[in-house]
């Protein structure tokens, strides 16, 4: 069983009724697929491997050294215990915004950074559009509900990673599992190295690595606007004994002020708020108990924030 990888150049030509279908089948059935020919140049995806890598070997790889995760292993296996850690990830991470401060000793790191970031973004309400159509939402629906009606004012954030060879990677995992808490996700990960995972009727399947591909998944904001027909899924990073695993994840999320709610055509057929599955709540509120529950089951963030 293989995630679903998708040719979306497909969608402007003859093939775009089947490429919709594989798309809405990618996000119903797996909530995570793959796209190739998205339309973002190999030239800049190679210069992002490119930048990213020697970020981490010059900025960031001494410290992940000294890091609490590489301590807290370094204490069990001196202890030889058998336990594993289980609040630590074996994972270096740090966030690109458009207000945060960004490395700046990588010659072309910041302009190679950007010029994907805004491809990125594009990107991202592209695949949007997909959603709203596939589910018969009104254009732009999702784009405008994450941006709080008027403006631009969704976040759009991206998480680079590095997943350095782990001595003992059945003590730890790269990253523990959980479902995104935002909206939509667009990772370009290791092209060689694999280790993500995802979690399909009770079984955890590998994200097989596709070379320049973009790797989509939905967050827990499209499971609550499709009114739980795109779920967000489960998903891990496994650690890994050889190889320094590059994952760059970049999250269109809702504006913290946005109100995020099932669209009402597709909760018309429940009669009282009540009765809802999923219900409305500013995205802020969930971000604040997101924060405490990432790693715990997502069904109780919902009662949670209903309760707010």
């Amino acid at each position: 069983m293989a995630i679903p990888v998708i040719d979306f150049s497909k969608l402007s030509g003859e093939e775009r009724s089947k490429a919709m279908t594989q798309i809405a089948n990618g996000c119903e059935e797996w909530g995570f697929f793959q796209l190739v020919n998205h339309g973002i140049p190999e030239e800049l995806l190679e210069r992002v491997k490119k930048v990213s890598f020697e970020c981490y070997k010059l900025e960031r790889e001494e410290g992940f050294k000294n890091s609490t995760a590489v301590k807290k292993l370094n204490d069990l296996v001196e202890k030889k215990s058998s336990e594993k850690l289980e609040n630590s990830d074996w994972e270096d991470v740090f966030l690109l915004s458009d207000d945060n401060e960004w490395p700046s000793k990588i010659p072309g790191f910041k302009e190679t950074m950007a010029e994907y970031r805004c491809e990125l973004k594009k990107l991202a309400e592209k695949v949007m559009e997909v959603m709203d159509e596939n589910l018969g939402l009104p254009r732009g629906y999702i784009k405008k509900a994450f941006n709080g009606d008027d403006g631009e004012n969704a976040f759009f954030g991206t998480k680079v990673s590095h997943y350095p060879p782990c001595p003992h990677p059945e003590k730890v995992t790269g990253l523990r599992a959980h479902t995104d808490a935002g909206g939509v996700i667009l990772l370009f990960q290791d092209d060689k190295v694999g280790g993500l995972q995802i979690l399909k009727d009770g079984k955890w399947i590998d994200v097989q690595p596709v070379p320049n591909a973009i790797v989509i998944n939905t967050g827990d904001q499209i499971e609550v606007l499709s009114n739980g027909r795109y779920k967000s899924v489960w998903h891990r990073v496994l650690a890994m004994p050889d190889g320094n695993r590059r994952s760059i994840a970049s999250f269109y999320n809702p504006w913290l002020k946005a109100t995020i709610a099932p669209a009402p055509a597709l909760a018309e057929k429940v009669k009282h708020e009540a009765d809802q599955a999923y219900p409305k709540f500013v995205f802020g509120d969930y971000m604040l108990i997101y924060a405490e529950q990432k790693f715990l089951p997502k069904e109780p963030r919902f009662h949670a924030v209903k309760a707010m």
